[in-house]
């Protein structure tokens, strides 16, 4: 039997015997939970143990990322840390698909402990920005789902997926080269795009072997965690104890969801093409998926079914603390009457789906809360806005006490324009890139434009974030 499906056993299992020895509800401590679990013995209670607060998140493509990015922020705020933010050039992201520089991060939210927005990963500049202990992370996702989530999202961006008949995945996958042009404006999204967000060469032919190899290597000496999209919750349970974080810091609602009729299911024939198309992200998906399941089973694979449940369970009362006591339900952009809280649209031919709070929900609920809930479930874009001017509050203010001579030198803008989607072209062909540390092309944008005391915690679904909502009714 595979490791997954014992996994699923477990899960099935645990749900029974701590309904049955917990009398129906989950309301233990961490030290509770650990007695349990004689795998995790060997390491400290994270709640005892000071949070690490310095992260780089590698934000790549469809991979269920903006949740990663909206729990990252979240945790920034809460622990009064600081998240590199674009400059305004850039939009919302670093200037994506150029190669990472520090220059494309606004001054007021230097110097950081947190970034995580979308970027082409360029190892030496992060190293000088970030502090020396910083731990880096990303997130993978099988590359026939994501394929055929990028086609949807961006058929009216990549001119690639553009000159197919009806946008047609199965045209694509027929004929790929006859659609496909290496060095024009958004390429990245029609072949090897997690190869390309990591710094890679997404041309670089799959009969390659010593560069896929190599690849991959450098990738996995860089990362401490390569999270997987399809084990999303299993992947917060390795980050919590990598981090030493707590039950409430991987809380998260999904966001960034196409509607079910914008999807459609894959043959086994048409995700071996999409594997065979995309060799260096497939390669990158099984080393790191497989990665994974190693991870999980030296913690012990009872016992994240059970960390697993306990994170499900918090989840389900926090969103029911913000939605009235009900599940919140998906709707469309045009539903959402708080413009802060619609998601952006690629196109006509996709909806993106985001929630909208219940009108009353402010009643009995202090400002504190309400915020929690709104922030939870904000996109991307409006998040990094709010996130550019509390932050740019908060510099300016500290800017005015400090001495002049200790304040952070400000840095220049970036003086070119940037337009909504720029064309890039490499004007020499670049060196081989032998892993995440250097970019190979650039081409266009994909969108319009200190650690804190120990602490022990709770890790039941009436977690810190949802008492604190439920009193406030």
């Amino acid at each position: 039997m595979s490791q997954k499906k014992i996994f699923l056993v477990f899960v099935a299992i645990s749900t029974v015997s701590l309904l049955l020895h917990h009398g129906g509800h989950l309301s233990w401590t961490m030290g509770a939970f650990h007695i349990g679990c004689p795998a995790l013995r060997s390491h400290p209670a994270p709640g005892l143990k000071p949070k690490h607060t310095n992260v780089v998140f590698l934000k790549t493509h469809k991979t269920a990322s903006t949740t990663m990015q909206n729990l990252l922020f979240r945790f920034a705020e809460r622990n009064n840390l600081t998240a590199a933010l674009p400059v305004q050039a850039c939009g919302h992201q670093f200037c994506y698909p150029r190669s990472f520089t520090s220059h494309f991060v606004h001054p007021h939210t230097l110097p950081p402990n947190i970034i995580t927005s979308h970027m082409r990963f360029n190892k030496p500049e992060l190293q000088r920005l970030m502090p020396n202990d910083t731990i880096y992370i990303t997130i993978l996702r099988e590359p026939g789902s994501m394929f055929e989530s990028l086609i949807s999202y961006y058929n009216q961006y990549c001119q690639s997926f553009k000159r197919v008949p009806n946008g047609s995945l199965e045209a694509f996958l027929e004929e790929p080269w006859k659609y496909y042009q290496p060095d024009e404006k958004d390429s990245m999204y029609a072949r090897n795009t997690l190869t390309f967000d990591l710094g890679g060469d997404k041309d670089r032919p799959a009969k390659d072997e010593a560069y896929a190899r190599g690849f991959v290597a450098e990738v996995d000496r860089v990362f401490s965690l390569v999270m997987i999209a399809e084990y999303f919750d299993e992947s917060l349970v390795l980050l919590r104890h990598l981090l030493s974080w707590d039950l409430d810091d991987i809380l998260y609602v999904k966001l960034n969801m196409r509607t079910p009729s914008s999807k459609r299911s894959l043959t086994p024939g048409l995700s071996s093409k999409i594997r065979a198309w995309n060799s260096l992200d497939a390669r990158l998906y099984d080393h790191f998926n497989a990665s994974l399941w190693r991870q999980l089973s030296v913690l012990g694979l009872a016992c994240v079914a059970r960390e697993v449940l306990l994170l499900r369970r918090a989840q389900e009362s926090l969103m029911r603390s913000c939605f009235g006591g009900r599940m919140p339900l998906l709707r469309s952009a045009a539903q959402i009457k708080n413009k802060d809280l619609r998601p952006w649209q690629p196109s006509g031919k996709v909806d993106i789906v985001g929630y909208d709070l219940p009108v009353n929900l402010s009643h009995g609920f202090s400002s504190q809360a309400h915020e929690l809930c709104l922030k939870l479930i904000m996109p991307e874009v409006q998040y990094t806005q709010v996130l550019l001017r509390s932050q740019s509050l908060r510099y300016r203010r500290s800017y005015q006490l400090r001495p002049q001579q200790q304040t952070h030198p400000i840095q220049q803008p970036i003086r070119t324009v940037l337009l909504r989607h720029p064309q890039v072209q490499r004007s020499q062909p670049p060196a081989a890139a032998a892993g995440p540390a250097s970019g190979t092309r650039s081409t266009s944008t994909s969108k319009p434009a200190a650690g804190t005391q120990g602490r022990t915690t709770k890790i039941g679904p009436r977690s810190a974030q949802t008492q604190a909502l439920q009193t406030e009714k």
